[in-house]
């Protein structure tokens, strides 16, 4: 059987600086026999000299379309939407699976190419769980630029683009001592999804911050609703990956009822989604502009940016990586179940197509 060969691409999408294999994670599948090729990037957080002297080739950046055919193209956010067709197998995440807009044409683009979608977000083991999640530093990530907007309000003010940070205990200490300037209370949150990976990280980071937090998971929420309790909160996370039979947590209406909620930290990210279960707002925010005013009397904010991690992204990458590294490792058994069942689950898709 011929090695496989793993194209690590150089991301194409503003502030995306992490990574999905490392250096020492490139070195282990050289081991065993793979070929390994990165892209060499202008923003990746890991140097590619790293990768070189791990014994990677190493490509021109954005080079990966003109790959060769057996090369298994391995990013992490999707491509540059140019309509071309794509011809190779690619991991990443696709956003294609949830009735997303763009869902449908990147699986038009794979079937014009006679490419293969293996989605990061359904490579899963036997019992359904994901094999690798960057959920954990989404969530820290994500409760972090909700506290941020709740400082904004109180000080009356625009919530500031965000930036990356060296590690948490930067963004940490930088939020303490923001909120110990403030002439208030610290808020309270509640946090739906709390036993997995997003909502424990969207709680450690307010237990760090000395942040009261109500956990809620499967059992609070099994009578579907509705949930006045969220809207007796100052924050609400929503950590959930949202499925057809979640309920609606935050109404459309919410802004005009009674409520003590003031920002809506939306970790899971799928505005666009049939499956939203907070239809209050309609689109995603972005680094430059974190926060969406959904009302202002009082104010509510929602903030629900989809590549949180890259705020810390060299935890981040160290993290997801080690986690994916086993499945990675497998790819030389593409009859394997974890990346059967993601063909599977992609074959049904593009036969909507």
């Amino acid at each position: 059987m011929t090695a496989p060969h793993l194209w690590v691409r150089a991301e194409q999408r503003d502030n995306e600086t992490r990574v999905g294999l490392t250096p020492s994670g490139a070195a282990t599948l050289l081991a065993q026999g793979f070929r390994v090729t990165v892209e060499t990037s202008d923003t990746r957080v890991i140097p590619i000299d790293d990768y070189a002297k791990a014994g990677c080739t190493i490509a021109p950046q954005n080079s990966w379309p003109d790959a060769p055919d057996d090369a298994i193209i391995f990013g992490l956010k999707e491509l540059p939407d140019d309509g071309t067709d794509l011809r190779h197998r690619h991991i990443m995440f696709g956003h294609a699976y949830k009735g997303q807009s763009a869902g449908q044409t990147l699986l038009k683009r794979f079937k014009a190419g006679k490419g293969t979608l293996y989605d990061l977000e359904y490579l899963t083991d036997d019992t359904g769980r994901r094999v690798a999640a960057f959920g954990y530093w989404a969530g820290f990530a994500g409760a972090a630029v909700a506290v941020k907007c709740w400082i904004a309000q109180i000080k009356g003010t625009q919530t500031a683009p965000i930036s990356p940070y060296e590690n948490a205990d930067a963004l940490t200490a930088e939020l303490q001592s923001e909120l110990n300037e403030l002439d208030t209370k610290r808020p309270d949150a509640l946090v739906i999804g709390a036993l997995g990976r997003v909502g424990t990280g969207a709680s450690d980071l307010c237990k760090r911050l000395d942040i009261s937090v109500t956990g809620w998971d499967m059992a609070q929420t099994a009578h579907g609703g509705p949930f006045p309790e969220i809207l007796n909160h100052a924050l609400f996370f929503n950590c959930i990956l949202a499925g057809p039979q979640t309920p609606i947590f935050v109404p459309k209406n919410a802004a005009t009822l009674p409520r003590s909620l003031r920002v809506i930290g939306d970790i899971a990210c799928d505005p666009d989604s049939d499956f939203n279960p907070v239809p209050v707002y309609d689109r995603a925010t972005t680094w430059e502009n974190p926060a969406l005013r959904v009302s202002d009397a009082p104010p509510l904010d929602v903030t629900a940016i989809d590549n949180l991690p890259s705020m810390l992204p060299l935890e981040s990458s160290e993290d997801y990586a080690a986690q994916l590294l086993n499945t990675l490792s497998s790819l030389s058994h593409l009859d394997g179940p974890v990346w059967l069942r993601a063909k599977a689950l992609f074959d049904k898709h593009q036969a909507t197509v």
